[in-house]
């Protein structure tokens, strides 16, 4: 583990967790490199526009990288002293949902590595998709259960953990307790 930081931003859609990361990542008084997972459909206006708005909350001066599957390799080529805003984590999943379970279990295990070992600050956008019934079709149940998996193992090496609601930021990290599961005993 590097001297970086790793920060997990996760909530609801519409809560703020981009701005909430935004702020952070401006915090920081690094170069921002803000890491888009989103592909740009032009024929889907809506996307369009939702995109647009994250573009204008960015100051100009930060860099905007593209990359929709390969954020391992973005992780280990990203300069140090830098601060990698990823937006996001359930997007970057969507675009890779159709992995088989070994190569998914593969591509998971090569992420939290190269989380891991980067030499810059990374602050990771998630969402929470899991309060809400179990979708009734195969593909939206996978997408959760990776989700959730996803956002628990960043969650367990990620610090702060930021929980954004109804507009509200809470800190995870001072207000919870971490979930041990290495230990035999439950209560």
């Amino acid at each position: 583990m590097t001297d970086s930081s790793i920060i997990l931003v996760t909530g609801a859609a519409r809560s703020g967790k981009s701005e909430w990361a935004e702020i952070l990542a401006a915090r920081s008084h690094k170069s921002v490199i803000y890491v888009a997972t989103a592909s740009c459909d032009p024929a889907d206006a809506e996307w369009q526009q939702r995109i647009a708005q994250h573009r204008q909350r960015r100051p100009k001066s930060w860099q905007t990288l593209q990359e929709s599957i390969a954020l391992s390799a973005t992780l280990t080529t990203t300069p140090a002293n830098t601060c990698l805003l990823i937006d996001s984590l359930g997007t970057w999943l969507a675009n890779i949902l159709e992995q088989d379970n070994e190569t998914w279990a593969n591509t998971l295990a090569q992420f939290l590595a190269s989380l891991q070992r980067t030499q810059s600050d990374v602050i990771l956008v998630a969402e929470e998709v899991g309060w809400g019934v179990v979708p009734v079709y195969p593909a939206g149940r996978l997408f959760r259960d990776r989700l959730g998996e996803l956002v628990r193992q960043v969650g367990a090496i990620a610090h702060p953990v930021y929980l954004v609601t109804g507009g509200h930021v809470l800190n995870l990290s001072r207000l919870g307790t971490p979930l041990d599961t290495s230990s035999e005993e439950r209560t």
